[in-house]
């Protein structure tokens, strides 16, 4: 009887084992993969006198091939800027709409909805020592509805910040609409132990429905919710950047699965035919505790977890953040980075 209950020990064991996903410390890194693109920089043209800032902010108009792009003004942020932050690029990369001058401190995410309205995030957390001066107080930490002629629809959080439940955001990521409106807002751009790290959830008129997240290392803990994604069956990809991890959430958010394949996301888009692409900015010499994974864009499958190609940074010994950080795919396959720490954005077709 002890040897049968020994047996069912040691098999339930190797069970468990088998059904806990592997964690990044302990997964092989993902870099040996062929990279079927080629690299066009200076694809989209700024106005002449103008210069990129840091961006890690892209992504696709409604019609498929226009581009919008979020910028920091030529520097690392927006503050005390003339320059419009929003951009729209045609699909030659000629520049035909911009707005949003004298609203938008840090321009961090962006996201285009079913209706062709334009989402900007203000995330207010690369200021540095202009994070305390008198003309930025009161302001950033908030989410702006545009219409695409730059109208503004409605905003989201707390003017200056807020770190409460009834007085948000604080170091807003990335945000995201669900085909029924329903808006989700990832938050929390730092990894002390005593940063947000949550995800919200509006309805389409903006009211708060439900929060989930805190700060931590755990199975259903965040640290820097960096970026948000769905795939076809409504499931919502979470980019737990200081987790090196992506959280597969349904819109109630009960966790689904955990993925460290994609090593660690700064951004993720998924294409409608689940391909998914994943921006890392910053792995290898950047964070030497993930040395091993090569900083770059992993391409793979939202179905299965796949992982297929890798477009790898040209940037091997780069200090701080380096390549893309946001990433958006057009209609034809080409892929748009977005980078904060070359200040450009790149992209990339099919070879």
């Amino acid at each position: 009887m002890r040897r049968l209950a020994l047996l069912l020990v040691l098999a339930s064991s190797s069970a468990l084992a088998q059904s806990v996903p592997p964690s990044s410390a302990t997964m092989p890194a993902v870099n040996d993969l062929p990279n079927p693109y080629r690299t066009v920089t200076g694809w989209a043209k700024l106005p002449e006198g103008r210069t990129w800032g840091s961006t890690s902010a892209v992504a696709i108009d409604k019609d498929g091939k226009s581009i919008w792009v979020a910028e920091r003004c030529g520097v690392n942020n927006c503050a005390g800027s003339p320059l419009p932050s929003v951009l729209k690029f045609d699909d030659k990369g000629n520049l035909v709409t911009s707005f949003g001058a004298g609203m938008i401190l840090s321009p961090h995410g962006i996201h285009v909805d079913k209706d062709g309205n334009v989402w900007v995030v203000d995330c207010a957390c690369t200021l540095g020592a202009a994070a305390t001066a008198p003309a930025n107080a009161g302001k950033g930490h908030q989410i702006y509805k545009f219409s695409p002629k730059g109208e503004l629809l409605m905003t989201l959080g707390t003017p200056g910040g807020g770190q409460r439940d009834t007085s948000y955001f604080w170091q807003p990521n990335a945000v995201i609409t669900a085909p029924n409106g329903d808006i989700f807002v990832a938050e929390g751009h730092s990894s002390r132990n005593t940063s947000n790290a949550r995800v919200f959830k509006f309805d389409k008129s903006g009211k708060l429905l439900k929060t989930w997240g805190s700060w931590g290392k755990g199975a259903t803990e965040l640290d820097q919710p960096h970026a948000l994604a769905f795939d076809s069956k409504g499931r919502l990809f979470v980019g737990d950047r200081g987790n090196d991890r992506i959280i597969i959430v349904d819109q109630n958010f009960n966790v689904l699965d955990t993925w460290y394949q994609f090593s660690r996301p700064s951004g993720i888009y998924i294409d409608k035919n689940d391909v998914i692409y994943v921006a890392d900015s910053e792995s290898g010499s950047v964070n030497p505790p993930h040395v091993a994974w090569k900083r770059g864009m992993r391409i793979g499958s939202a179905r299965d977890g796949k992982v297929t190609a890798f477009i790898p940074d040209p940037d091997d010994k780069a200090p701080s953040t380096s390549s893309a950080e946001g990433v958006a795919v057009d209609a034809a396959g080409n892929i748009y980075g977005a980078e904060v720490g070359q200040k450009a954005l790149k992209r990339y077709e099919k070879k």
